[in-house]
């Protein structure tokens, strides 16, 4: 592969004149602001800041492959690229797409010529890259050995020029680095600096203005001059062949989701429905309902829309994504929306949420029978049939979770249970059964399984969730939002506080070690358990109804003072496995 040089201004320039252009297979751009100040400084100190895969595309053939325009105008609440329209009278010309190195192409022209626009405290900020020509031009080129991550050279994202410090003595003399992308010699790039900041320019020291005339030509040079960017361009017409070096490319970086590769597939062939945005838009929304922004991504609700079409294969293989598929994927996209919507809220209201679903996966047969049933409203039925379907199928997540079924070939797990589910009609009870038995497991634990649950899971962790839900009556999930509560406040577990009780290092190291798992956790309505907060138990205990005890399998003790603990622990977890056995 011969890798050829470059300017950052001639990358500018491609990027302005249309020449260069993002394929859909790229993700949007995600760099912080600290990230665009360390490329600039890196290219600065004369460092390597790798090199970049371009793909030229012949005029004839731009059409077949959706592509986008780079940003400079950044806006972390809407960070999506537009579209390119290859219509356009000038783009009837060659075009280069970006393979590899968008986010720092994307961030030179950010910073060259645009801005960055965040929420901070719920207030909008929008700064733009400045260099602060006061800051002692570092004779090595780089910032002090003791703190690597330091700046060596005063790049800022900042609203304004004006010093955060105003002093008798500057030290900050803050320029704008757009400034310098104008072409121009560096004696015009001096003048127009000298203009801008013949404000506090008579102020400074002659070193001062020796410093910041030294950077001003240091900036000049990398921007205008070196050669400071290597790049390979691709020159096949084959989209597969571009694919498979796009991947190889980025394989050992950020890893290559399949989604990205599909939608920009897609988006071509949806026509007027542009594949990227709708992938993008519902992915949040599911995310709304499960209440974690990122839990779900593009890959997952790709899988669902081949799985939920009922006859397409659900492997990601560029190859299975042919035109037909893509285009009944297109026409069964509102009712792949409304099942994957309905599956949401249905597991929501389960009880289950970002924070205890532990296998994705085990929510596509749910959205598939949904799918088959066809009846939008069912997650909020009350009606005595939809619920006895309801209560069977969230104990059929739980169980096919627990067990980890939807581990390593679920592709053929989830194809076996699709081709058992067709057959549901919108009147079809949910066939559990059927499931267990494809699945090889029963709804029940054994005596093994259930010590490992006890031993295993802690406070927090999703499986923990998922065994606390079988504790409870079928109807309990109904009733309101559950949290999962210490009996024993883990407040009290606190090493200091357990020594001043006089407690043995022994001791205490068992009761740190018991305090996080199921035996001391309960589920508690969002009101009950702010109102229980920290209390001691053996208070919390006083306060509540004559069936909390059942309710919640409290062991029976004369006294549930701390000092009992171990005693509480060891008497539940024998309560809770025997629950968890008769299931």
């Amino acid at each position: 592969m011969k890798y050829d040089q470059i300017r950052i201004f001639d990358i500018i320039k491609n990027v302005n004149e249309n020449n260069w252009f993002l394929p859909a297979i790229q993700r949007e751009f995600v760099w912080e602001r600290k990230q665009i100040e360390h490329l600039f400084d890196s290219i600065m100190a004369d460092f390597p800041i790798g090199s970049f895969l371009l793909w030229k595309v012949k005029s004839e053939k731009k059409e077949d492959w959706p592509v986008y325009e780079f940003i400079s105008e950044y806006n972390q609440e809407s960070p999506h690229n537009k579209q390119a329209n290859m219509e356009r009278p000038d783009l009837n010309k060659d075009i280069t797409l970006v393979l590899d190195g968008q986010q720092r192409i994307t961030a030179l022209l950010i910073g060259l010529q645009g801005s960055y626009r965040y929420s901070y405290r719920g207030k909008e900020k929008e700064e733009k890259l400045y260099l602060n020509l006061l800051k002692e031009y570092p004779s090595e080129g780089v910032a002090d050995d003791e703190d690597p991550e330091e700046l060596a050279f005063g790049f800022k994202f900042r609203k304004d020029d004006k010093p955060d410090k105003p002093s008798d003595k500057p030290t900050e003399l803050w320029y704008p680095v757009a400034d310098i992308s104008k072409s121009g010699r560096p004696v015009d790039i001096r003048n127009k600096m000298k203009e801008r900041l013949a404000h506090l320019w008579q102020e400074l020291t002659e070193e001062q203005r020796n410093n910041a005339v030294s950077l001003i030509d240091e900036l000049h040079n990398v921007i205008h001059t070196r050669e400071v960017c290597s790049y390979y361009e691709e020159k096949t017409q084959d989209p597969d062949k571009a694919l498979q070096v796009f991947v190889r490319a980025n394989s050992g970086g950020t890893p290559l989701e399949y989604s990205d590769l599909l939608l920009a597939t897609a988006t071509a062939q949806w026509g007027e429905l542009n594949a990227r945005d709708e992938i993008h838009n519902f992915t949040d929304s599911l995310n709304t309902i499960i209440r974690q922004s990122d839990f779900f991504k593009k890959d997952f609700v790709l899988k669902a829309c081949l799985y939920l079409c009922e006859d397409l294969p659900i492997r990601y293989k560029v190859k299975n994504f042919t035109k037909a598929n893509l285009l009944k994927i297109k026409g069964n996209w509102e009712t792949i929306k409304e099942s994957l919507e309905a599956t949401a809220h249905l597991i929501l209201r389960f009880g289950f949420d970002s924070r205890n679903i532990a296998a994705q996966l085990a929510l596509l047969p749910i959205a598939f029978y949904l799918l088959k049933k066809g009846d939008p409203n069912f997650h909020i039925s009350n009606e005595r049939e939809d619920v006895a379907i309801q209560v069977a199928i969230r104990k059929w997540f739980i169980f096919s979770t627990l067990k980890g079924t939807f581990g390593g070939s679920s592709d053929t797990t989830l194809i076996r249970l699709r081709e058992l589910l067709k057959k549901c009609g919108s009147n079809a009870p949910f066939p559990a059964g059927e499931l267990y038995k494809s699945l090889g497991i029963k709804p029940s634990l054994e005596d093994a399984e259930i010590e490992r649950f006890l031993e295993k899971y802690q406070y927090g962790r999703r499986g923990t969730g998922l065994v606390l839900a079988l504790l409870y009556r079928d109807d309990r999930w109904t009733k309101a939002e559950l949290h999962q509560d210490h009996i024993f406040p883990q407040a009290e577990f606190n090493k200091p506080k357990l020594k001043n009780r006089g407690y043995e290092e022994a001791q205490i190291n068992k009761y740190r070690s018991c305090f996080n798992k199921i035996p001391n956790l309960e589920l508690l309505s969002a009101s009950e358990n702010l109102k229980k907060g920290a209390q001691n138990f053996s208070d919390w205990i006083e306060t509540r109804d004559g069936n909390y005890p059942s309710r919640h399998l409290i062991p029976d003790l004369p006294d549930y003072g701390l000092d009992h603990f171990l005693e509480f622990f060891e008497k539940r977890k024998k309560l809770i496995a025997k629950k968890l056995k008769g299931l």
